[in-house]
């Protein structure tokens, strides 16, 4: 009897992750379909009425309008609906990354240089606002060259970057 409690307790979990992939999966096709990329995929709420958020990006690196969120959002309610992946009852939730978007690999420094971002990293001993001045070296050694208020420039590692986001002042 205690043998198969783990393993139907591991065929639920596993289960649970077949059924986001799937989600994943028809929101990247829906997006893909209408030029747009799934920046992040987020499930919340209950069984009863779960709660799916979905933050969107431009791949033309244009920024996102309420337009293309309302495209997407009716696009990936249909295919939800079609293949009843979720409670009939359920939260839709389509957006953009936001203004104080994460930087999350060198496609994004590359495309945000000459914004100003809020950098967390050891090499620049804490977080930072700083103008992103470009990138250099390939493959995972990707070095980001960053100016801070006082005009000094900065080389940090990706890889020793913990966290970085576009930084937004109202006053600008």
């Amino acid at each position: 009897m205690w043998g198969r409690l783990p393993t139907f307790f591991c065929y639920r979990q596993n289960l649970r992750r077949s059924v986001n992939l799937t989600l994943e999966d028809i929101v990247v096709q829906e997006l893909d379909a209408l030029g747009l990329d799934l920046f992040d995929l987020r499930r919340a709420g209950s069984r009863a009425r779960p709660i799916v958020e979905v933050r969107i990006d431009r791949r033309d690196g244009g920024t996102v309008t309420i337009d293309d969120c309302a495209r997407a959002s009716r696009a990936i309610e249909r295919r939800i609906d079609e293949g009843g992946l979720l409670a009939e009852r359920y939260d839709l939730q389509v957006s953009s990354p936001g203004l104080e978007r994460p930087l999350r690999n060198a496609a994004d420094w590359r495309r945000f240089v000459g914004r100003l971002a809020s950098v967390n990293s050891p090499a620049l001993d804490g977080r930072v606002e700083m103008e992103i001045l470009g990138l250099e070296g390939e493959d995972g050694a990707e070095v980001a060259v960053l100016r801070d208020a006082k005009g000094a420039e900065r080389k940090v590692p990706l890889g020793e970057v913990t966290d970085a986001r576009l930084a937004f002042r109202w006053n600008q």
